[in-house]
């Protein structure tokens, strides 16, 4: 079995899901909206990534504009909500943004994630995904989702890469 280290070798592209992964899952009903919080490291890491030329794209189920635009703000180059069919989205972007699968690392934490996550160069998920996400995943982040387990698999990539914390990182 090949190392997940020596997968992150070849990384380009960055997806993610965001309920359970980019936050931890849980959702508090307002009025007439859901609220969500976010890591802010794992903002900064996103942000880091994107200015040293990764592509982020997120792939999630939920439909909230409001978090789409943050984080569009933030670096991610697309995001697409109401995704029922996950695959399907994925093979969409791997056609617009031409990409190979070895080239993405996805983090994903429940099933509607599985089927992608057994294309992909680099399979990754929380510390408390589902049993089932954890068994095909070629890397656990010791982190839970909404804990910085986005900084993790971002951080150890650009760190293989040799891109993380260069002279390049206070250029900006």
């Amino acid at each position: 079995m090949i190392s997940y280290k020596v997968r992150l070798n070849k990384i380009t592209t960055f997806i993610f899901d965001v309920d359970g992964v980019l936050t931890n899952g849980d959702i508090i009903i307002q009025e007439n909206e859901l609220v969500r919080t976010f890591n802010s490291r794992d903002s900064y890491a996103i942000q880091y990534a994107s200015k040293m030329g990764y592509r982020i794209l997120i792939i999630t189920g939920g439909r909230s504009t409001t978090v789409k635009n943050i984080l569009l703000e933030i670096g991610v180059q697309e995001v697409c909500l109401s995704a029922s069919n996950k695959l399907y989205i994925y093979t969409e972007l791997k056609n617009k943004y031409n990409f190979s699968d070895e080239e993405v690392v996805y983090m994903g934490d429940d099933i509607p994630d599985y089927k992608v996550m057994q294309k992909v160069g680099c399979a990754t998920c929380p510390q408390d995904a589902a049993v089932e996400i954890k068994l095909i995943s070629h890397y656990q982040s010791p982190f839970y989702g909404g804990r910085h387990c986005v900084r993790d698999i971002i951080e150890q990539t650009l760190r293989v890469q040799n891109k993380w914390f260069t002279e390049k990182s206070f250029e900006w």
